[in-house]
């Protein structure tokens, strides 16, 4: 969510920076993507109606939310660790820049296996973990 919330923000251009260099995570080539994939969220976010506005956000978190796990999979526990407090800081500083509330940060939480978070007012969310009925069935 701070991804879509700082799209907005006067802090993008740091931000963008940051998250990069994050999801990167040291390669030259994945932070350029990621760069470039931040920038396609942000122009989608800027040309979203008002109407569609909502919508196109709840889209674009989610998209960052499974980017950001697929990094922390990838890794290995102590740069899991890592990432995660990186994440939490980078959502802290952004909050900070924007003022309260704003950066919809998420701090001060451990979190062992599959995790949901939600930030924001009026928000809808259903999680399901695991393989419930039906799972493998087909359909």
């Amino acid at each position: 969510m701070a991804v879509v919330q700082a799209a907005g923000a006067d802090s993008w251009a740091w931000f963008r920076v940051r998250c990069a260099r994050l999801v990167g995570r040291g390669d030259a080539d994945a932070e350029r993507e990621a760069l470039a994939r931040l920038d396609r969220t942000a122009a989608v976010l800027n040309a979203a109606d008002e109407g569609e506005r909502e919508r196109v956000r709840a889209v674009h978190a989610v998209l960052w939310q499974g980017e950001f796990a697929s990094v922390i999979e990838s890794l290995g526990e102590p740069e899991r660790l890592r990432l995660v407090q990186q994440l939490v800081q980078l959502t802290e500083e952004f909050g900070d820049v924007d003022g309260p509330g704003r950066g919809g940060a998420v701090s001060g939480n451990t979190f062992h296996g599959p995790t949901a978070v939600q930030t924001g007012d009026h928000n809808r969310q259903e999680n399901r973990f695991g393989a419930g009925p039906g799972a493998g069935s087909g359909g």
